[in-house]
């Protein structure tokens, strides 16, 4: 089987869509499948890739010049495509590479498929851009329809979509944890003491790139109006570092941690607060609650499918500063119901194994070609 992958993002930027295309990618090589992905790419990129890259041309994203925007498929792109032949194409976003990828496939007759991984229309909002939602919604019912089948990663994504008008064959595909990496055996007392944190004092953890539309706002807002005795510990870097240092005075600002250091800054935390609302699933959620802790999250799409209010965490309309910073409180002010939300934090992300998941895709283009894999 050959699947060809085209993604907006695939070595150029560290994010959850990135780490998770490069994971399948891997995984469907192991399997014995061939891989090309085609997308964007800069030089000397963070990202040491898996499988095959294409590079297709592109410039800087307008305003956040680190993202890339596809122009085209490029000559060289299109040929190395034709001679590939692929059983399967695979769309990972919906931009001007995944509509020429689309109408090739249509054209060639060969079954598409897409994975939702960015909530764009809620992104628009932070950018002043409120007024295309209903014709974003429009282009993307019109793109999804046209795949044999989309693959979205919760419930209450599918949902969304479905009462959007996207009425195309939607399935599940969550994304999962590497458990040994994400553990609360990471748990560090000298890591605490070397960041100034008191033992008698737990830490309200955000692990996010700092962007706005991760909902910084409400970040900075819930700080303000937190009165209990907590550290807090921003994990991550990006362009609202500088706001957000100067608005949160007394919280510890880590940078982007990977690896062990990140596995530690987890486990040695005490209660995870991720309030962004624009998530299909909620991939720092999971490894929060992976690594024991208590997820107080928004009321949106994605970490709702992982937290179940009041047993591993709490649930938060979005936007609402003072109920995060209540919500935050009851867990920080009560050791006994941090202790069991972080018990049942470990017992629910345990399903979560990124062999199973990644097998599921497998599955399922197994299933589109009618082939047993």
């Amino acid at each position: 089987m050959k699947i060809a992958l085209f993604t907006g993002n695939y070595n150029h930027i560290a994010d959850g869509v990135s780490l998770t295309l490069n994971r399948l990618v891997a995984f469907l090589e192991k399997m014995g499948l061939e891989v090309i992905v085609f997308g964007p790419s800069v030089f000397n990129p963070p990202v040491n890739h898996s499988g095959t890259l294409e590079e297709v041309p592109s410039i800087p994203a307008i305003g956040r010049p680190e993202y890339r925007i596809s122009l085209t498929m490029g000559q060289h792109a299109k040929k190395v495509l034709d001679d590939f032949n692929p059983d399967i194409i695979h769309i990972a976003t919906p931009d001007i590479l995944g509509l020429l990828a689309l109408r090739y496939a249509k054209k060639n007759d060969i079954p598409a498929v897409s994975t939702y991984h960015t909530h764009f229309s809620s992104y628009l909002r932070y950018y002043g851009f409120d007024i295309l939602e209903p014709l974003l919604w429009k282009y993307l019912k019109w793109f999804y329809t046209n795949c044999e089948e989309l693959y979205v990663p919760s419930d209450s994504m599918k949902q969304v979509l479905e009462d959007e008008g996207i009425q195309c064959d939607i399935k599940i595909w969550e994304r999962g944890i590497e458990t040994d990496k994400f553990s609360d055996s990471y748990r560090s007392s000298s890591w605490r003491s070397e960041n100034g944190f008191e033992d008698h004092k737990p830490i309200i953890l955000f692990v996010s790139r700092l962007v706005w539309e991760k909902g910084l706002k409400t970040v900075i807002d819930t700080y303000k109006r937190f009165k209990e005795d907590a550290h807090w510990c921003i994990v991550g870097d990006g362009p609202a570092l500088a706001d957000m240092e100067k608005e949160m005075p007394k919280a510890v600002f880590t940078g982007k941690l990977s690896g062990v250091e990140l596995s530690t800054a987890y486990a040695s935390s005490d209660v995870f607060f991720f309030p962004s609302d624009t998530e299909t699933f909620g991939n720092v959620t999971l490894e929060a609650l992976a690594s024991g802790l208590p997820a107080v999250v928004a009321d949106a799409t994605g970490s709702k499918s992982l937290v179940t209010d009041g047993v591993n965490g709490k649930i938060v309309p979005p936007d609402d500063a003072e109920g995060f910073a209540k919500a935050l409180g009851e867990i920080c002010l009560s050791t006994n119901l941090r202790k069991q939300m972080a018990s049942n934090a470990l017992e629910s992300a345990k399903p979560y194994s990124w062999d199973l998941v990644l097998q599921k895709m497998v599955t399922f283009y197994g299933q589109i070609l009618n082939s047993d894999l």
